[in-house]
């Protein structure tokens, strides 16, 4: 019965509707947030490049999930694995990040546990911004989005710009390509999203939202919080009635915060819902029969999968080399 009423409702769908959105690239098989990631998931075909953004030194955007080089994935021109505390971004050129390697796990971490089915590519850099729409350029791929993180926290102004000036460099990069309409700007910090609305109404953005652990961004029962901006006791301890009172019409949850009452009453205030990270064919199953508008997966091939037994049409792979 589950999973009829899956394939009912996503057949339902009009072709492409659900957002296949490849997380870092497809970190699950490629090192994550680099163009070899990248190219894997247009070569799979995705419908969106989910990616993470720094700015450097230099002003430059360049493609990176932490705001201090990650030790785990990093190592530095000596060829040695970074320590801790590693350098910021911000710190850095982009001729000085240029020399550092992120083509491999470090062994031994749970992170090399986690993803022990991503290829270890020694020599990868941390590409640009550009690069990554060049990629896209050369793949001939005229319809991926690119779903876009800025990577600020209110809690470590000193690690990157602040909000208005970090989401003026962004918008600067995006539209020297012209790529304005096929973006999304995602962001943990609503300020950024703040900025972005005021700076460039047109442009898409995305509200993410982590409502447990030390990356809890809503802060229910704990006052105004510095991330949103917003006391959720304000709005009901609703979270899509926060993302709403924001401005928001994307809302971005972590999936196992998402159940079916929440994902409901977020259609009754007319959002969008993503899941995120979903890599477990089963976890895709449950949240695509809730009536998710789409999911960010390290595995966009699983997704592929899942959706492709049960008719959906899929976005057209195109195969391009990094």
């Amino acid at each position: 019965m589950r999973v009829t009423l899956l394939v009912a409702c996503l057949l339902a769908l009009p072709a492409a509707a659900f957002d296949i959105e490849g997380h870092r690239g497809a970190r699950g098989l490629m090192p994550e947030n680099t163009l070899p990631a990248f190219a894997r998931a247009l070569s799979l075909g995705v419908t969106t490049l989910e990616l993470d953004l720094g700015i450097t030194k230099d002003g430059i955007p360049v493609v990176a999930h932490d705001r201090r080089l990650n030790p785990d994935i990093t190592r530095g021109p000596d060829g040695e694995w970074l320590a801790n505390p590693a350098p910021r971004v911000r710190e850095l050129t982009l001729a000085e990040l240029a020399r550092h390697d992120v083509g491999a796990i470090r062994p031994d971490t749970a992170y090399a546990r986690t993803f022990a089915t991503q290829a270890s590519l020694p020599g990868t850099r941390m590409p640009t911004l550009d690069e990554v729409f060049d990629l896209v350029r050369r793949a001939g791929n005229g319809a991926v989005r690119f779903d876009i993180e800025t990577k600020i926290s209110p809690l470590a102004p000193d690690d990157t710009l602040a909000p208005e000036a970090f989401v003026r460099t962004v918008l600067a990069a995006i539209d020297r390509v012209g790529l304005r309409g096929r973006v999304t700007l995602q962001s943990f910090d609503w300020r950024t999203l703040a900025a972005a609305a005021a700076l460039a109404p047109d442009l898409e953005r995305s509200y993410l939202t982590l409502e447990r652990g030390n990356g809890d961004n809503v802060w229910k029962g704990k006052g105004p919080s510095p991330w949103t901006g917003l006391d959720a006791a304000a709005h009901g301890n609703s979270t899509p009635r926060l993302v709403r009172a924001a401005g928001g019409r994307v809302w971005s949850a972590f999936f196992r915060d998402l159940d079916a009452a929440a994902l409901a009453e977020a259609k009754a205030l007319g959002l969008k819902v993503l899941a995120w990270t979903v890599n477990e064919p089963a976890d895709m199953i449950r949240l695509a029969d809730m009536g998710v508008d789409g999911i960010i997966t390290d595995y966009p091939d699983r997704l592929r999968d899942v959706l492709a037994a049960r008719g959906v049409a899929l976005p057209v792979p195109t195969p391009v080399q990094p």
